[in-house]
């Protein structure tokens, strides 16, 4: 595809709760308008897919991963729980924010399998997302 721009793809991860979706739709008024949001519940939503079993995880995430490969912009933001590594390797962001607000969110179930990440390039500690949607900004036009 010549002249087709590569897309970067942001990952917002965390326990549900944590604050991810505020943070998305900050960021996303930085990276405008070259960005696509994605935000996991509406995206189960529009495939009516609401099956958070084990395998059921591992396709939301093909499924973000294959919305993000389509866009065409820049920026892809995807705001999910991606609670397992694999999940993340699946997703494959270039760059990936952990929100680690707080510790526990309001399933059970999620609470259980969550891995807290080895990697990620930025780990946020408290809900400010003004203050961190510009600091991810600031990385992200300077590193990627």
């Amino acid at each position: 595809m010549v002249g087709r721009t590569v897309t970067v793809r942001i990952l917002i991860m965390g326990l549900p709760g944590a604050g991810k979706t505020t943070l998305a739709f900050n960021l996303m008024h930085y990276l405008n308008p070259s960005v696509i949001w994605l935000n996991a519940d509406e995206v189960r939503k529009k495939y009516n897919d609401w099956d958070f079993s084990p395998e059921g995880r591992l396709r939301q995430s093909k499924r973000m991963r294959d919305l993000a490969d389509r866009a065409d912009s820049k920026y892809v933001i995807a705001d999910f729980v991606c609670p397992l590594p694999e999940m993340r390797r699946i997703y494959d962001p270039h760059f990936i924010v952990w929100m680690d607000t707080i510790n526990e969110g309001r399933f059970d179930d999620t609470n259980r399998v969550f891995v807290a990440p080895d990697f990620y390039n930025l780990r946020i500690t408290e809900q400010d997302a003004g203050k961190w949607a510009k600091i991810i900004y600031e990385q992200i036009s300077h590193k990627i």
